[in-house]
């Protein structure tokens, strides 16, 4: 009978399928040349020019430059608030995934809002934030200044600042890995008598340990190339509250140009090796998420 017919499967050959999904070789070949030509246009020829006039005065100068106490300073501080911030955010990223992929709770969609909220706000305004809070004349003002803590125009703002436009990466990364993994892996662990602390150690930790470590490389880098919140409070003092990013400003502005490149050549350095970081733990998590 007609209502007992079995549906047909698709019988079309796998090397038609792949035909029909495929796109002309002429269309690949210059969708690949545009983007080879536009990344080298916008990405490795300004980095091969920041080599160039680095080292356009000689090893004597590019040394100089970088070993100067203000270019050292710049260095240091830069370190400190990677140090301080990268560790907070972290562990923030860690307690706000947990929140998010293990429980349900009323605000859970407010907090992942409040979480994506440096993505949206310019770092301009948020230096300015921290400004009209911990500045001389702002909220908290009077207090700071009773006690004798300075937070604006000192390491403690920049830091503050770091934090801010930090704060998502991490969390971003591991929320939707630790949503996909779910929680049965945790309720067995805890089913066989171990506890939380445990749990989190031996079975949570090293399902998203890959992730983690790509949320940190993430958070490290845009802290260590932050400038627009950082220029707001830092209040600009030579050898103090300069990070590299602007210290590389102000020698760019004095026209020390050799001196600039020279000290930007240490964060692309550092950009380079995150990249290559970077692409080992995407691997890394993709394949652990494949698995």
């Amino acid at each position: 009978m007609a209502g007992n017919v079995p549906l047909q499967p698709n019988t079309a050959p796998a090397s038609q399928k792949k035909t029909a999904a495929s796109e002309p070789v002429w269309v690949r070949t210059i969708l690949i040349t545009i983007s080879l030509v536009f990344l080298g246009l916008f990405l490795v020829l300004p980095l091969i020019t920041i080599f160039i006039q680095a080292f356009d005065q000689g090893m004597k100068v590019y040394l100089a430059a970088i070993t100067d106490p203000e270019a050292m300073s710049a260095i240091k501080l830069t370190l400190l608030v990677i140090v301080i911030a990268v560790p907070l955010n972290a562990i923030f990223g860690v307690a706000a995934a947990w929140a998010v992929s293990k429980f349900q709770f009323r605000g859970k969609n407010l907090l992942i809002t409040i979480i994506d909220l440096p993505f949206a706000v310019s770092p301009v305004i948020a230096g300015l934030v921290f400004v009209l809070l911990f500045s001389t004349h702002g909220l908290f003002g009077e207090w700071l200044y009773a006690h004798d803590i300075k937070i604006i125009f000192a390491v403690p703002g920049i830091v503050l600042a770091t934090i801010f436009v930090t704060l998502p990466f991490v969390a971003r990364e591991l929320i939707p890995l630790m949503q996909a993994q779910g929680t049965s892996e945790e309720e067995a662990s805890l089913t066989l008598s171990a506890n939380g602390w445990k749990t989190f150690w031996y079975v949570t930790i090293p399902n998203i340990k890959w992730g983690l470590l790509y949320g940190i490389i993430l958070c490290n880098a845009r802290a260590i190339g932050e400038f627009g919140a950082v220029s707001v409070v830092s209040g600009h003092i030579r050898g103090l509250t300069n990070t590299m990013p602007l210290h590389i400003e102000i020698l760019y502005g004095e026209y020390q140009f050799a001196a600039a490149f020279a000290v930007a050549t240490l964060m692309s350095i550092l950009a380079i090796i995150t990249l290559i970081i970077k692409s080992v733990l995407e691997w890394k998590t993709k394949k652990q998420f494949s698995n």
